[in-house]
């Protein structure tokens, strides 16, 4: 069993010296469902990229934006938002966590 607030800690410490201000870490794969923590430093960002066949954001400390050509969500601690169906980023707002939840296929 994995500890998200210890994953968050340790990965708001590592984003924290990283030169892009972030850090991620996979910690559940099972068949194509995948779950990571994602840990931002204020102002970084994932740039733009393809989304999964279904996805969810779970912010667990911060703020940050999702990004897509059809608009932005902005998404504070203890909220869950859908992942777009289109190409999209991730910007933090403030120091931020999120849990990400992929399913990377469909069967």
């Amino acid at each position: 069993m994995d500890d998200l607030t210890t994953l968050a800690d340790e990965h708001m410490a590592l984003a924290g010296s990283d030169p892009r201000g972030r850090s991620a870490h996979l910690f559940l794969q099972d068949g194509p469902l995948r779950q990571s923590v994602i840990a931002l430093v204020s102002g970084a960002s994932l740039e733009e990229h393809n989304a999964p066949p279904a996805a969810s954001l779970h912010v667990l400390r911060g703020y940050v934006r999702i990004t897509s050509d059809s608009g932005h969500k902005e998404v504070a601690a203890g909220q869950v938002q859908r992942i777009p169906q289109e190409r999209h980023g991730l910007t933090a707002i403030e120091d931020s966590v999120v849990l990400l939840t992929t399913v990377t296929g469909t069967e």
